[in-house]
């Protein structure tokens, strides 16, 4: 079966045979895609001129209601997004619940968020700036959504949530979405948006979807489109610098590389529940997903006094989760993606090794419970030690996109924030501990380079949300080798789709341009 494309309101079969899907279990094909011959820039077209203009006729809580449908329609079709998930990306239940209610839960987030902005078609931004001594010259800075389209070129990893953490926000401030997921499981996203497309709740031209190559897409974005993308710094890099990109100062937001830290403080001793409670999430983060997280912990930073009993209590619980075909019960943790994914892996933690110890797996003789390892695309779960500290060549640089962390000993606060700060900007670092000092010190000192910092103590407990886990309230994203991006952080994504802008005029004509405007203070409240 090919996969068809939604585009210019209907669907259309690329030419060609397509590239076939696989289980990465079994390298069974499943479906097939293919762009081959569509026409993208009459797609993008028809997306800002029908589904745009159809959008921005609507109100901030009629969208937030349209939102409110679109996850009812993924909601009744859970059942069948957790079927291609496990046959497209090898995933666990568990694995797919976190993509796939992470993806309806940001949903129904952004519907409620969204029906505080009421009635309003647009935001006005802080109070009238006299402009002439006798008030009868003012200005006035507005938020209007963008008359283009929201681009999203999404990753591999999370094909349900990847997709509608971005389309959520957008579909908000009034932008039609066009996405083009990551090919190797675009099965998921692609029948999400046939159901939605089906259910008739969003306007023709809101959601359209191209799987396969991105061919000439990004030749035709044009001065009001956003182009939002997901995966390697050196894509990023190709789309930043894309002449069209550069021509029409189109905005992009990027997540990108991220080798994120998990920090023990000098109090997190074993026995004491910061230790018991990092060991925990550490293992959590290696295994759900299979490591194939942009958030997921690559580093550990812990004293050194107790980073060898650390290495072995995560080592410990590591060996109790079975390693195979997700079918199989009892089974913990499944595949990477695909064999190009697990080829990727190995050649990363290969460079890993340069730099550190294995402390558990790193086999190479790894037999996964119920597949064979020459069709299946597993990665056993491995802990490294390195002693090398900031000298390490590739422990701070390398993302290994799997199952594979390493632990740092460090000697004092300075040389922890120091390795933190290596990492060249995070996503996300986690710190467990209870020492206020410690923390006072450390999470300023890294917060420049980080998008989130969780902090975890005994009186939190397993109430915190999860170092991998984004939540639609809290900003995702992260700087420098991160992308520079920002997603979520409740309403205030909607900027992302709006154009400020300054009207400067008598108070008569600020008032009438106020009537459809709400108050854009809302959207950090």
């Amino acid at each position: 079966m090919k996969l068809a494309n939604h585009l210019c309101g209907r669907w259309q079969e690329g030419g060609g045979e397509g590239l076939a899907l696989l289980d990465p279990v079994s390298g069974e094909p499943l479906v097939s895609v293919s762009s081959e011959g569509l026409d993208l820039a009459e797609a993008l077209a028809f997306a800002r001129r029908e589904g745009g203009r159809a959008l921005r006729a609507m109100t901030y809580e009629m969208r937030a209601a349209a939102l409110t449908r679109v996850a009812d329609v993924l909601q009744a079709k859970r059942a069948d997004y957790f079927d291609i998930s496990l046959r497209n990306s090898g995933a666990t239940e568990a694995d797919a619940g976190f993509d796939v209610d992470g993806a309806i839960f940001t949903l129904k987030a952004y519907a409620r968020a969204g029906k505080v902005l009421g009635a309003g078609r647009c935001l006005r931004e802080g109070a009238r700036v006299p402009l002439a001594k006798d008030g009868v010259f003012q200005g006035q800075h507005f938020l209007v959504p963008m008359s283009g389209a929201a681009i999203f070129i999404n990753a591999f990893n999370f094909p349900a949530w990847g997709l509608w953490e971005k389309a959520a926000p957008a579909l908000l401030a009034g932008m039609p979405v066009f996405v083009k997921p990551a090919t190797p499981t675009a099965w998921l996203a692609q029948r999400m948006v046939a159901d939605v497309v089906e259910a008739g709740v969003l306007p023709p031209g809101a959601l359209s979807i191209v799987c396969g190559s991105a061919r000439d897409l990004l030749d035709h974005v044009g001065e009001c489109d956003v182009v939002s993308f997901t995966g390697s710094a050196d894509t990023a890099a190709r789309i930043r610098n894309h002449p069209a990109v550069v021509a029409r100062a189109v905005r992009i937001n990027v997540e990108a590389d991220s080798v994120n830290s998990a920090i023990l403080g000098p109090d997190a001793v074993p026995g004491s529940a910061e230790f018991d409670l990092a060991v925990k999430e550490i293992v959590r983060e290696l295994s759900i997903k299979a490591g194939q997280k942009c958030t997921a912990i690559r580093r550990v930073l812990a004293p050194a006094p107790v980073a060898r009993a650390l290495a072995d209590a995560v080592a410990a619980r590591l060996a109790k989760m079975p390693v195979g075909n997700p079918r199989t019960t009892g089974v913990r943790i499944g595949p990477l993606v695909s064999k190009a994914q697990q080829t990727a892996a190995l050649a990363g933690l290969a460079k890993l090794r340069e730099d550190a110890e294995v402390v558990y797996g790193g086999d190479p003789d790894f037999v996964p419970v119920d597949a064979d390892p020459r069709q299946a695309a597993f990665v056993q779960p491995t802990l490294l030690f390195c002693e090398k500290g900031l000298a390490a060549r590739y422990v701070h640089d390398v993302e290994v996109f799997g199952p594979v962390a390493t632990v740092l000993p460090y000697a004092d606060a300075a040389e922890a924030v120091a390795i933190a700060r290596r990492g060249g900007g995070s996503l996300v670092a986690s710190v467990y501990s209870a020492d206020p000092a410690f923390v006072g010190a450390l999470v300023p000192a890294i917060a420049d380079l980080h998008g989130r910092i969780m902090v975890v103590d005994a009186a939190v407990g397993s109430n915190h949300t999860g170092h991998g886990n984004v939540m639609p309230t809290c900003l995702h994203g992260g700087p420098g080798r991160a992308g520079g991006g920002e997603e979520l952080g409740g309403l205030r994504a909607l900027a992302m789709y709006h154009r400020r802008h300054v009207v400067q005029g008598g108070p008569a004509v600020l008032e009438l341009l106020s009537q459809e405007a709400v108050d854009a203070a809302l959207l950090g409240a």
